[in-house]
C-alpha cells in the first residue's frame, strides 16, 4: 500500500468496512503462514488493484514502453461497462483503487466517470497523471469525482530540465492543472484529492529537489514525493539517468562503472499477495513489472475474477515466486523498499 500522511490515512479508513477488515487480516495472515510453511498459501482477495484506463500516452518519456511506443500488446481504452462489471463483483472485499498501470488516464474519456462509480461504492481511489489535461473544467469534474488522490508526476522545475525526461511536455501546463485542482478544492470545500507532486529524481533532474518542494508550496499541493527511477538497461545506463545521490538510485555502481539493483530479492512478495494489476482489456498480471502483460494469469473476458485470483496460474506463479524469485525477470528490476520518500 502507498505511504500515507495523517488526514490521507483517516480518509482511506473511513473505507474500511467490516468486511474489508476481515479480509485484509486473511490477506495479511495468508502472507505471514506461507513464509513459516515455505509455501504459497492465499486466503482472502485483494486489497488493493490497479486498473488500467488506458496505454495511450502524450509524452514520449525514455523509459516508458507506452511513451517510447514499445509495447507488444495493443493499445486501447478500459470500457465503462467492463470496468462496473467488475467492481460489482469485487468491492466488498477492495479497499483501495488505483486508476493507473500505462498510459496517461485522463485519455480515457469515461476516466471520471469510473472514479465516480467507484467512489460511490466506498472505494479509496488514487490516480496518476502527467497533468497536461487539468483544465478548469476537468479539474472541477475531478474533485466532484470523489477522486481520492491525485499523483502528479512533475520531474523538473523548468522547462529545460523537465523536458529531458517527460519529452513532449509543457512544464506550465502541468502547473496550471495542478493550480486548478488545488482552486476547485477550495471552492468546492472538498478535503479530497489528496494532491502531491511525484518527482522522478533522475541525473538531468537531481540539483532540482530544494526547488520543487518550494514550487510545491507556492502551488499549494498537498505534499512532495520523491521517485526512484527504474532504468531497463541499468548496467550501463544509455540514457545517463541514474542519479549521483545514492538515497535516490534503486541502484549501486560497480568498480568498473557497471550498476546492479541495491535490493537483494527474497523468496516472497508483499505485493503478489495483496495487490494485483488488470490491463485495459481484462487481462490479469501479477503487479506494476509486468508493463507488457507477459505474465497472464487470467482472463476475466472468460474468467471471473475471484476464479482467476485462486486459479491455477496463479498458484503456479506464487510456487515459482517463492521457490526462485530471481529467476522471473519482472521481479529482477523491482524496487520495493527503495522506491519512494516523503519529505
Amino acid at each position: 500500500m502507498p505511504q500515507l500522511n495523517w488526514n490521507d490515512s483517516k480518509n482511506l479508513f473511513s473505507k474500511l468496512t467490516f468486511r474489508r477488515f476481515v479480509n485484509a487480516v486473511k490477506v495479511l495472515c495468508s502472507f505471514y503462514v506461507s513464509r513459516f510453511l515455505k509455501r504459497p498459501v492465499q486466503w482472502g482477495y485483494p486489497v488493493s488493484i490497479s486498473f488500467e484506463p488506458t496505454t495511450s500516452c502524450n509524452l514520449r518519456c525514455p523509459e516508458c514502453p507506452s511513451g517510447l511506443r514499445q509495447f507488444s500488446r495493443p493499445t486501447g481504452m478500459l470500457k465503462n461497462d467492463f470496468f462496473t462489471r467488475t467492481i460489482d463483483e469485487i468491492h466488498k472485499e477492495l479497499l483501495y483503487l488505483i486508476f493507473y498501470f500505462q498510459g496517461e488516464p485522463y485519455l480515457n474519456p469515461d476516466f471520471l466517470k469510473m472514479v465516480k462509480y467507484a467512489s460511490d461504492k466506498k472505494i479509496y481511489t488514487a490516480t496518476s497523471t502527467n497533468a497536461h489535461y487539468l483544465t478548469d473544467e476537468i479539474a472541477k469534474k475531478t474533485v466532484e469525482s470523489g477522486l481520492d488522490r491525485l499523483i502528479i508526476s512533475i520531474d523538473g522545475t523548468t522547462q529545460d530540465v523537465y523536458q529531458q525526461y517527460r519529452v513532449g511536455g509543457n512544464l506550465e501546463k502541468v502547473l496550471a492543472g495542478a493550480r486548478n485542482i488545488v482552486k476547485w478544492k477550495k471552492q468546492l470545500k472538498s478535503k479530497t484529492p489528496f494532491v502531491f507532486f511525484q518527482f522522478l529524481v533522475v541525473k538531468p533532474n537531481q540539483h532540482q529537489i530544494e526547488e520543487i518542494k518550494q514550487l510545491a508550496k507556492e502551488v499549494g499541493v498537498d505534499e512532495v514525493r520523491f521517485k526512484t527511477a527504474q532504468v531497463y538497461d541499468y548496467k550501463t545506463d544509455p540514457n545517463n539517468l541514474i542519479p549521483t545521490i545514492d538515497k535516490y538510485s534503486r541502484y549501486k555502481k560497480n568498480a568498473d562503472g557497471t550498476y546492479i539493483p541495491k535490493n537483494k530479492l527474497a523468496n516472497r512478495c508483499w505485493k503478489l499477495q495483496h495487490a494485483n494489476v488488470i490491463t485495459w482489456d481484462g487481462l490479469v498480471v501479477p503487479c506494476c513489472f509486468d508493463k507488457d502483460a507477459m505474465h497472464q494469469l487470467g482472463n476475466l473476458k472468460t474468467q471471473s475474477f475471484k476464479e482467476i485470483w485462486h486459479n491455477d496460474n496463479y498458484k503456479q506463479f506464487r510456487s515459482q515466486l517463492m521457490k526462485s524469485r530471481k529467476n522471473i525477470d519482472i521481479c529482477a528490476n523491482c524496487s520495493e523498499g527503495v522506491s519512494v520518500w516523503k519529505e
